[in-house]
């Protein structure tokens, strides 16, 4: 009888033991292996945190990085001396002084956003499964009274006036883009001339042109709005004076909206954004400016969001601020994406238009610490040369302005071709991050 009740217990812990091998299998990217690391994946990983620490080391203004205790996590540390002023409104407690950030999600992430379209589409709502039904209804303010769009005429006719067929602007579409936030540090430098020299400029809310030129410059050719602003269109559109800014909304449709365009009337563009998902980002219509600029632009230089040393609390150049704001999270992420390589940081510290941001990750590293992020993250397509491989769902184009496309700068051909002339949507809140894409029909 011992014998046999031995024999048992054994049975059962080999079972046991094979069950725990299969799950750590699946879910150790290590082990499983459509995920597993190389060394060479291991080898773009250090390297990406060595120059990353270098780079914040020598840009950060006194900020220092350091590696956590996997691949992927980073901190950033302001100086012992920095004093923070911002309160969280629940707890009362003050603004960290440390940050942590996972560079394989950031890597991962933002690559996916240069490859992307971020102007919501009919051609995306139509491609995603059950689109109208699942997803359309939430853009529209009280969509939930549309009860999940069952009358689908009302909800086209709600999202007409901010829903393009196919989009607007293109990845690389344009060059150098400057992104403008509303700090008032804009008004200790006269940035006004050198921020007109950019080839897009993209403002946000209700930051105003009229007697600031000087400090922040005459040009404007996108505005990103949130939900306060974007119910007070008639206000926006009168702070460009050529009347020919586009009007990016980030929230959601609303009636409001919908009869000022018309009746105003309102005559510039207005679209809905699309945004990727970014799970430790710093939130707010300033990351957001940055995502839509780099998924047209070859280049981004961001003014008027810093909190150099020496500030005292966050203001706006041209107003009261206003509570929310959390500027020392918010200044940490931006310089890991100066220190990726996906923006330039100017401020009053950094008055000089030629700066070089030293110790930039080389575009070899980034690549590969790339493909080795999208392993650890379990990533659709991890891993794959193909650009197409991150391809969750695939639709079908609709027919294309070919005469626009044929004008596109080379820079934005030449990813046309390398997409297979494919348009890729970022899926919000999607398990592994891929990618709605659309193939031509012929």
């Amino acid at each position: 009888m011992r014998v046999l009740q031995l024999g048992l217990f054994l049975a059962l812990a080999c079972g046991f033991a094979a069950i725990s091998i299969y799950i750590t299998g699946l879910s150790d990217p290590f082990v499983y292996p459509g995920y597993r690391l190389t060394d060479e994946d291991t080898e773009a990983l250090f390297s990406l945190h060595d120059t990353f620490q270098k780079c914040v080391s020598a840009n950060g203004l006194g900020l220092k990085a350091t590696r956590g205790a996997d691949y992927c996590q980073t901190t950033i540390n302001f100086p012992s001396d920095t004093i923070p002023k911002w309160k969280d409104p629940k707890t009362g407690e003050l603004e960290a002084l440390s940050f942590d950030f996972d560079l394989c999600e950031a890597v991962a992430s933002w690559e996916q956003v240069r490859n992307s379209t971020t102007i919501l589409t009919k051609e995306f709502i139509d491609s995603l499964p059950n689109g109208w039904e699942e997803y359309a209804w939430r853009r529209i303010n009280k969509g939930i009274q549309l009860n999940r769009c069952e009358n689908k005429t009302l909800c086209m006719e709600k999202l007409s006036l901010v829903l393009p067929e196919t989009p607007p602007y293109f990845p690389r579409q344009f060059g150098r883009c400057a992104v403008i936030g509303n700090s008032g540090d804009l008004l200790k430098t006269k940035f006004g001339n050198e921020i007109d020299g950019y080839e897009v400029v993209i403002r946000e809310n209700g930051a105003p042109i009229q007697n600031y030129t000087d400090y922040v410059g005459r040009k404007s050719t996108f505005r990103l709005l949130n939900r306060g602003s974007a119910k007070a269109l008639d206000k926006v559109v009168e702070l460009d004076e050529q009347r020919k800014e586009v009007l990016i909304i980030k929230t959601t449709i609303h009636d409001i909206m919908n009869k000022m365009i018309r009746e105003v009337p309102i005559k510039n563009p207005v679209y809905l954004m699309l945004g990727a998902s970014f799970g430790s980002a710093a939130k707010g219509t300033g990351l957001k400016a940055l995502e839509f600029a780099l998924s047209m632009c070859d280049s981004v230089d961001m003014y008027g969001f810093t909190v150099d040393p020496g500030y005292k609390e966050w203001t706006r150049y041209f107003s009261e601020s206003r509570q929310g704001h959390t500027p020392l999270h918010g200044r940490a992420y931006y310089q890991m994406m100066e220190c990726l390589g996906l923006i330039r940081i100017h401020s009053p510290m950094r008055a000089d238009p030629n700066r070089v941001v030293k110790w930039v990750p080389s575009h070899h590293i980034i690549r590969a610490a790339r493909i080795a992020s999208e392993k650890l993250l379990r990533r659709v397509g991890a891993g794959s040369e193909d650009p197409l491989s991150v391809c969750s769902i695939i639709g079908k184009q609709v027919k294309r302005n070919l005469n626009a496309v044929s004008k596109l700068r080379k820079a934005a051909l030449d990813h046309l071709r390398y997409v297979k002339r494919t348009t890729m949507y970022p899926l919000e809140h999607s398990p592994g991050h891929g990618s709605l894409c659309t193939v031509p029909t012929d």
